[in-house]
C-alpha cells in the first residue's frame, strides 16, 4: 500500500542547485511516479526479496522523516528510506501474519537524490522501496559482511534498477583500513 503525506505538496521541487524547494514547472523525470505503479514495483521487489507479508509505504517530508528518524533512531537529521519491521509480538497477539512492516521514504531527498544519480524520481523512490524491503527482511548492511549488498546489487539488476544506497555510501565514506591492509598494496583488478 502506498501512503501520501497530507503534508508533502507533489508540486514542489526541491533544485539541487539550492536545496530549497520552489513551486515550479515540474521537469517529468522529478514528478512523482502514481501509486499504483509504485504499488506495482513493491509488489515485484517483495517477490524477488521472498517477503512474505504486506508493506506500507509512506512517502513523506523531509520534516517528518527527520521527526521518524530522531524519535526511532536517535539522529536528528532527516534520510531517505527508514524501514519499520513489524513487532514479532503483536503479529503474534493480534493475528497480524500478513504485515511485514512499514517504509518511509522523503520526497525531498528522493527527489534531490535522482537529480545527482542522473536519473527519474521514480527509479529513486523504487531504488529506496528495495532498500527497505532488504531490512524488512532482516538484511542490515551496518552490521553485515556484506549480505545485503550483494543481495540488494543482485535484485537491482534483476528489476531493471540502477546501483545503489550501500555502494553511494561506501564511496562517500570508504571503510578505514587497518594499519595491516594500509601496508600491503592493493591487487591490480581487484579493490582492495
Amino acid at each position: 500500500m502506498i501512503l501520501l503525506d497530507p503534508d508533502l505538496d507533489p508540486d514542489a521541487v526541491p533544485w539541487p542547485a539550492t536545496g530549497k524547494p520552489v513551486v515550479a514547472a515540474k521537469p517529468s523525470h522529478l514528478r512523482l511516479p502514481s501509486s499504483q505503479s509504485l504499488a506495482r514495483f513493491l509488489h515485484k521487489a517483495r517477490l524477488a526479496v521472498r517477503l512474505r507479508g504486506q508493506v506500507s509505504v509512506l512517502l513523506t517530508t523531509d520534516a517528518a522523516q527527520r521527526g521518524f528518524n530522531r524519535r526511532f533512531r536517535g539522529k536528528n537529521k532527516p534520510t531517505d528510506v527508514l524501514s519499520f519491521p513489524a513487532d514479532p509480538n503483536l503479529v503474534e497477539t493480534r493475528g497480524a501474519e500478513n504485515f511485514a512492516g512499514d517504509l518511509s521514504i522523503s520526497v525531498p531527498t528522493a527527489c534531490l537524490q535522482a537529480a545527482q544519480q542522473g536519473h527519474s524520481l521514480a527509479v529513486e523512490i523504487k531504488v529506496l522501496m528495495l532498500h527497505g524491503v532488504l531490512h524488512l527482511a532482516g538484511y542490515d548492511h551496518e552490521t553485515d559482511s556484506g549480505q545485503m549488498a550483494r543481495r540488494e546489487r543482485t535484485l537491482r539488476a534483476r528489476l531493471g534498477l540502477p546501483g545503489g544506497l550501500i555502494e553511494r555510501t561506501a564511496a562517500v565514506n570508504p571503510k578505514p583500513r587497518t594499519a595491516s591492509k594500509a601496508k600491503r598494496p592493493a591487487a591490480k583488478g581487484r579493490c582492495a
